[in-house]
């Protein structure tokens, strides 16, 4: 059941969407060579902790309980990649997901990051994953269902030559970080039949990953997480969480200032 917020509610949503903000940009302060992973973790949960929040990854179940409070995925890892002791290397992708719940509402963003310069195609594909979710964001306000706005992100992502996953689709959120409905990347007949309206009080963790090769991926046996391209080919992950209001949409986890991106 889809539950719409009140503008109140999307106000508090806000307020916990500006912790994740602050949490991914200063995780993203210290991307460099040579760092590992679990540091811009640890920065993660330094920012949850200070502002009184809980980290919702951390956790979370599944064949073993996610250990962190963010996902950190590297070149070929499209999401929920662990963080530990992997260091950063010049060229790299690197992903932070995150998400917190401040005085009962949720909020989750996820953006993915050069490490120094990349190539050709990774900059390609850092280029194109921003523009599908503006463009995502965008139409929310334009268009009267979901499919619509899945088919005009599809359809960017295939005229640029990449390809979107289609294992993985974003969600409602608000009291709880997973709510209705799911929100696809793709249009299918059978997400079709679980399309919905696009109406004011929905609020959306709207969230396109990219792959540079195929859009099949894997689930690491080893660590039961980790999720990456099938054929080795680097991935990018961009996640707002949005409300759309009578004005129109709003992102609740837009950072106050200009984000770093290199």
């Amino acid at each position: 059941m889809i539950v719409l917020k009140s503008a109140r509610e999307i106000a508090r949503m806000r307020d916990a969407g500006q912790v994740v903000a602050r949490a991914i940009d200063r995780a993203a302060s210290l991307i460099r060579p040579g760092i590992a992973t679990r540091a811009l973790d640890a920065a993660i949960e330094d920012v949850f902790r200070d502002a009184g929040a809980q980290a919702l990854f951390k956790g979370v179940p599944g064949k073993v309980p996610f250990p962190a409070a963010s996902c950190i995925s590297v070149n070929d890892e499209v999401v929920h990649g662990i963080p530990g002791e992997r260091i950063l290397n010049a060229g790299d992708l690197v992903s932070i997901d995150t998400a917190c719940r401040l005085a009962g509402w949720c909020a989750d963003s996820a953006w993915t990051f050069p490490v120094g310069a990349v190539d050709e195609t990774k900059s390609r594909l850092l280029s194109v994953g921003q523009s599908v979710l503006a463009l995502a964001i965008t139409e929310i306000g334009r268009c009267s269902r979901w499919s619509e706005v899945a088919a005009l992100m599809s359809d960017a992502v295939h005229k640029a030559g990449f390809s979107g996953v289609e294992d993985l689709v974003g969600h409602g959120i608000g009291r709880e970080m997973h709510e209705d409905p799911q929100v696809p990347n793709y249009v299918s007949e059978s997400l079709r039949q679980a399309d919905f309206a696009l109406e004011p009080g929905l609020v959306l963790a709207i969230e396109p990953m990219i792959n540079a090769g195929s859009r099949q991926t894997r689930t690491s046996k080893k660590d039961h997480w980790t999720v990456r391209t099938e054929d080795g080919q680097p991935s990018v992950h961009f996640e707002h969480s949005v409300a759309l209001t009578s004005a129109g949409p709003v992102i609740l986890t837009l950072p106050d200032g200009p984000r770093r991106e290199s």
